[in-house]
């Protein structure tokens, strides 16, 4: 594809496959956000959704693909938050430190068990740079795949659509909006520990998403 051809937001800095990915994940968004928001909206956050992830993450092979779904995300939360969205599901959102194993097994669970019935994402106030794998281990176990998560962080549009936030661990740095329900999950950081330690902790969180999931009327399927 000609970069002539590619809009000005993807830059001549960027890999040439990569701008081509891009491009094409821009027309895409374009059509799924038709009416909600303009290519130039759609362009701005796709371009620093990629730019989050190109500077810490040590295999940039899957960057328009984690760009592209960061994006969606994003967009999907800021027409909820302009009122733009007719989707009145509850949204929740599960923050931890590095996004790599608490609250990444949290959105795990909440998606096996709601279904469509609600929303759920999940971001780090220090995203690191790949899930922990023995996080991956340890979910696989019970029949659920986070391997093709990747650690993001919060945005003020993704905190400010969700109805209930729910930290763990993060302390100060975890936002705080007012009018949102918080939630402090006193849950350990399974960084560097082995998986008896992380089986432990991953049926904590399910003991814990199963209650969630009652109190926002959104019953395990």
């Amino acid at each position: 594809m000609v970069r002539s051809m590619i809009p000005t937001y993807f830059r001549d800095d960027l890999p040439e496959l990569h701008v081509s990915t891009l491009h094409s994940s821009s027309l895409l968004l374009q059509k799924n956000f038709d009416g909600v928001f303009g290519a130039e909206t759609i362009e701005r956050f796709l371009i620093t959704s990629y730019d989050e992830f190109a500077g810490r993450l040590s295999n940039d092979t899957y960057l328009p693909m984690f760009a592209e779904r960061f994006a969606r995300e994003r967009l999907t939360a800021l027409a909820r938050v302009e009122g733009k969205s007719d989707d009145h599901r509850p949204v929740v959102l599960f923050l931890c430190t590095h996004n790599a194993g608490r609250s990444q097994m949290a959105l795990g669970f909440f998606n096996a068990m709601a279904g469509d019935r609600a929303v759920a994402w999940s971001g780090g106030s220090e995203p690191g740079n790949a899930v922990n794998h023995v996080a991956v281990a340890a979910m696989a176990e019970v029949g659920i795949d986070i391997s093709g998560e990747f650690p993001k962080p919060w945005t003020d549009e993704i905190v400010r659509a969700a109805d209930v936030v729910i930290t763990m661990g993060c302390g100060d740095a975890c936002p705080i909006f007012p009018g949102k329900r918080y939630e402090d999950w006193q849950v350990p950081d399974p960084a560097g520990l082995g998986i008896d330690d992380v089986r432990r902790i991953r049926d904590d969180i399910k003991r814990r998403v199963e209650s969630l999931l009652v109190q926002i009327a959104a019953p395990v399927r």
